[in-house]
């Protein structure tokens, strides 16, 4: 899910740093050509490394445990999911001047899915539910513990009070600030998961699904994985769907009210943590956000 902005470093990436850091890591590689590819997200520079492989390289602090997370636990999650999801192939250490670890994974064809193509699908909706079903219901037989488990552990509604607070008053005559304060008020004060831990995917969002000839193909973009309450996931009903489809993926997925209703307040919080940090500068992240804050404020 998406952070907070906050004070940070960034470290310069551009392709010959890449190309030290693939070569001194993966000599087997050095021969295979960079081409820089056009993330639709903000948390990595992905360099594709030649036909069958792509190099991800955190950006920012934020996503910095990402590889490491995703070289542990998506090997073990793609045989029990019903679409693709990257597969590592190695995890590279900070050098030359680089400070995380980054990551090599097997590429992926495809397209980032978009509203227009899907929203109106209730078989694409459907499909999103059962791969959350079958996410939810994934059982490793060693649950970690300690600091590994702290790892996986999100971040509630609450954490994002008062950012969120502040965020509704600074988009004041932009959008309906009465009614993000009430469905946010609502959010918050809605039950808990009273249920044992789920996995979630922490960052489902459009922006994170490939379509393949029109239909989905993969789920990418793991760094928020964890476990508890799945509410966080139901942001993509309101990044991607219409409500004819959002019916048909509630109904599939067996949403309550409550749950539904903490998944429309990740839905605002996350739309408006974008918006604020980006929306000035980036006409397409401007776009998306609105339409994600109005979807959560429709239901």
């Amino acid at each position: 899910m998406a952070t907070e902005r906050s004070a940070d470093t960034r470290p310069a990436i551009d392709a010959a740093l890449v190309r030290r850091l693939v070569d001194a890591k993966f000599p087997q590689w050095a021969e295979l050509p960079l081409k820089l590819l056009d993330s639709a997200g903000s948390d990595h520079v992905i360099y594709r490394l030649g036909e069958e492989l792509s190099v991800r390289l955190p950006r920012h602090a934020g996503a910095i445990g990402q590889a490491e997370k995703e070289s542990e636990w998506l090997p073990r999650l793609a045989p029990h999911l019903p679409l693709s999801i990257p597969v590592p192939v190695g995890v590279g250490e900070p050098d030359f001047g680089y400070p995380w670890p980054w990551a090599v994974c097997r590429w992926l064809d495809g397209e980032v899915a978009t509203v227009e193509a899907l929203a109106g699908s209730s078989g694409t909706a459907v499909e999103l539910a059962e791969f959350l079903t079958a996410l939810q219901q994934f059982a490793p037989g060693d649950i970690p513990g300690g600091d590994a488990r702290e790892d996986l552990t999100g971040r509630t509604l609450a954490d994002r009070d008062r950012a969120t607070r502040a965020a509704i008053a600074e988009v004041d005559g932009v959008f309906d600030t009465a009614a993000m304060t009430e469905l946010w008020d609502a959010a918050l004060g809605a039950p808990g998961w009273d249920r044992p831990p789920v996995w979630f995917h922490g960052d489902f969002h459009t922006g994170n699904l490939l379509t393949l000839e029109g239909r989905l193909s993969a789920v990418i973009d793991f760094g928020g994985l964890g476990m508890g309450d799945p509410a966080c996931d139901l942001t993509i009903a309101f990044t991607l769907m219409s409500a004819g489809s959002r019916a048909a993926f509630r109904a599939a997925l067996g949403v309550d009210d409550a749950t539904w209703t903490r998944g429309r307040g990740w839905a605002l919080t996350t739309a408006l943590n974008a918006y604020t940090s980006y929306a000035a500068v980036n006409r397409r992240v401007a776009a998306q956000t609105t339409q994600q804050i109005t979807e959560a404020l429709i239901g």
